[in-house]
């Protein structure tokens, strides 16, 4: 059996798109844990990223925490925080936000820096606040590279997010660990098919949230 018969099989049991352990609910279960640590991934990395890199300060310290955070295995982390604080959802986000942390904390640094200093310069001469250069001259220029760490995080959280299933959480990672359990690999196929397509609807997500987000003149500078 070829994995295009699984997928179909999947797809066409009408049994999976119903109840409780049916695809709108275990996709909806998934969305929900992507968003909600990718939410706050993007509150911890965020004002850290902007400050530092308005300031120019602290590049070296981010690097060492972004290579740490990579460093951690997920599942690891996650069998860890299962043994410390038992079931439930904190120890799903703790490694799904450790996870973001690193890509948007540096990207929002990097974009920062590399702002042209000549519209920056002009601004504090006009006399702006550094809050008021911060927010209406850096951070409209540095947006594209700051969605893209944004999209490097949401996509991994997305690809990760199945380790809810390991501590009897929803999801789509779901249709995955029931799967191999019952060796029933149309439905591991499936919950695998329906990540990958989850990622690729997080890649279209962020293109047009940058085409609606970004200025024009900044996307061709970009």
């Amino acid at each position: 059996m070829n994995l295009l018969h699984f997928i179909n099989a999947f797809f066409g049991d009408g049994a999976h798109w119903h109840g409780y352990n049916g695809i709108p609910t275990r996709v909806g279960e998934h969305v929900g844990y992507t968003l909600e640590a990718l939410a706050i991934a993007a509150l911890i990395a965020l004002p850290v990223g902007l400050v530092t890199g308005h300031y120019g300060r602290g590049g070296n310290v981010l690097a060492m925490i972004a290579v740490a955070g990579r460093a951690l295995p997920t599942f690891g982390l996650l069998v860890l925080m299962t043994l410390m604080v038992g079931f439930g959802m904190v120890n799903v986000m703790t490694p799904l936000v450790v996870l973001a942390v690193p890509p948007i904390l540096v990207t929002t640094y990097e974009a920062m820096r590399s702002v042209d200093p000549s519209p920056v310069d002009a601004a504090r001469g006009m006399g702006m606040s550094e809050a008021g250069v911060l927010f209406q001259v850096e951070l409209p220029a540095a947006l594209p590279l700051i969605l893209g760490g944004l999209r490097s995080g949401a996509i991994q959280i997305v690809s990760t997010a199945t380790i809810a299933a390991y501590v009897s959480l929803g999801g789509l990672g779901r249709y995955i660990v029931d799967g191999l359990y019952q060796r029933d690999y149309e439905k591991v196929v499936g919950g695998a098919t329906l990540v990958a397509g989850l990622a690729l609807v997080t890649l279209a997500v962020f293109w047009a949230l940058g085409r609606f987000a970004v200025s024009r003149g900044v996307r061709q500078r970009a």
